[in-house]
């Protein structure tokens, strides 16, 4: 039987954004403590990263702009989108660290949870661990970019190429698989990576430096929506591209 001490909580926040905190805190249920990237000292925040202080902290950056009709694959990274993946790394690394719960949920403030949110996520566990012999992924909400799989069991789809990583929950042998790839090395969007590892990405480049290597579901219907961006806005949009040495 799954039960809330068996989930590791984490909510990414950056420390400016007190009024996200406060508006996720209000919605995450009190059977759930969790711990807010806010407390932490990290490199998180896009504002105030600069090249200087990823070579200082050992970090690298993926060769990310290619020729591409995508205009997300054709531009620079932003600044906000690698704080994003270090504040997502951080997680697992503390979760592989101190943790010994069987699963480890990851949400961004600006995720919007329903009253019932608990007892359904409970209940999805649940009936994973009774029907599907392995899982390490489980996207609460998710934007599809492709066409998912039809999966066994209702209320499930197995995911196609998805973006938006605001709500989803690890395994925790699926915490090693993810930090030995050691992504601090080759820094990416966290919405392409994750996807990378679960399908074969449709960037050869992507694919080659991080091959398929879980196995993913997504619930459908969605646990977890996302605030709209001209509700909360986007700290990961909302920073500057990294410009060439």
């Amino acid at each position: 039987m799954v039960t809330a001490r068996d989930i590791r909580s984490y909510v990414i926040n950056l420390p400016r954004r007190a009024d996200r905190r406060a508006e996720i805190a209000r919605a995450l249920p009190p059977d759930l403590p969790v711990t807010f990237t806010s407390d932490w000292n990290g490199p998180f925040d896009g504002r105030e990263l600069s090249r200087a202080d990823l070579e200082r902290t050992g970090h690298k950056l993926f060769p990310w702009p290619i020729a591409s009709d995508n205009p997300w694959w054709s531009r620079p990274l932003k600044y906000g989108e690698i704080g994003c993946t270090l504040a997502h790394l951080a997680c697992w690394r503390h979760a592989a660290n101190t943790c010994s719960e069987p699963y480890i949920l990851i949400l961004e403030d600006d995720a919007v949870l329903g009253p019932a949110f608990l007892e359904e996520l409970i209940r999805a566990l649940e009936r994973l661990v009774r029907h599907i012999r392995h899982f390490d992924l489980l996207y609460l909400g998710r934007y599809p970019l492709e066409p998912d799989h039809h999966a066994s069991l209702p209320g499930f789809v197995v995911p196609g190429y998805s973006h938006c990583t605001y709500g989803y929950l690890l395994t925790r042998p699926a915490l090693d698989v993810l930090l030995d790839t050691h992504l601090e090395h080759a820094i990416v969007p966290i919405d392409e990576f994750l996807p990378s590892l679960y399908i074969d990405h449709p960037r050869p480049d992507l694919r080659a430096r991080f091959p398929r290597q879980l196995t993913a579901f997504a619930c459908e219907p969605p646990l977890v929506r996302q605030r709209p961006k001209e509700e909360a806005g986007s700290d990961t949009e909302d920073s500057a591209f990294v410009t060439s040495r």
